[in-house]
């Protein structure tokens, strides 16, 4: 990854493990954070967590890179609040896709975060919408088909797909691209109510 990265042109500052990995956050902070669950001492789930945690870094983004794929493993993840979750093996150019969107959808949401429109929207949000709602919006926004999402959130089909067209009614969103731009103000929300 590290080879891959560096290529592209990333700066890329690696750690044999979670302690050491928690020691070059603190040192410089990363526009991203790449993560094994599976690690002596500190598994990735207390290194998110640690991170998680700290005001100064609870926003950066951070992507699980895992040989656990089975839906538990990947719903633990996202629930404690993992941006994303790639699955080993994967190719380089899965690896370069999930490290670009993550930061490009990272600044898009900065620069939004303190204008008045963003506010307001945020609040419409949080009044119309259930957490349970707001869970499956960032799913949708994460690229998830019901499909996907019914299987991760261990429903059916058709209540993930009544719970989409509740969203979408309660917004007002009449296509796709509003939809994600909800999902974002979402996921935005969630980071600040963390």
């Amino acid at each position: 990854m590290e080879f891959f990265l560096k290529k592209e042109g990333f700066n890329v500052r690696c750690a044999l493990d979670g302690r050491s990995g928690l020691d070059l956050l603190r040192k410089k902070r990363p526009d991203l954070i790449l993560c094994d669950i599976m690690m002596p001492d500190m598994d990735g789930h207390a290194v998110l967590e640690a991170v998680r945690k700290e005001r100064a870094y609870a926003d950066i983004p951070f992507i699980f890179v895992t040989a656990l794929v089975d839906r538990a493993a990947v719903r633990q993840g996202m629930n404690e609040g993992a941006d994303d979750y790639l699955p080993k093996p994967f190719t380089t150019d899965e690896l370069l896709a999930a490290v670009s969107s993550r930061i490009c959808r990272h600044a898009v949401i900065r620069s939004q975060l303190n204008t008045s429109a963003f506010q307001e929207e945020r609040a419409i949000l949080l009044t119309k919408t259930s957490r349970r709602e707001r869970e499956i919006l960032m799913l949708v926004g994460n690229g998830g088909t019901s499909k996907e999402i019914a299987s991760q959130l261990f429903v059916s089909l058709k209540t993930i797909e009544r719970h989409r067209e509740n969203i979408m009614k309660k917004l007002n969103a009449t296509n796709a691209a509003t939809l994600a731009r909800w999902a974002i103000i979402a996921e935005l929300a969630v980071r600040e109510l963390k």
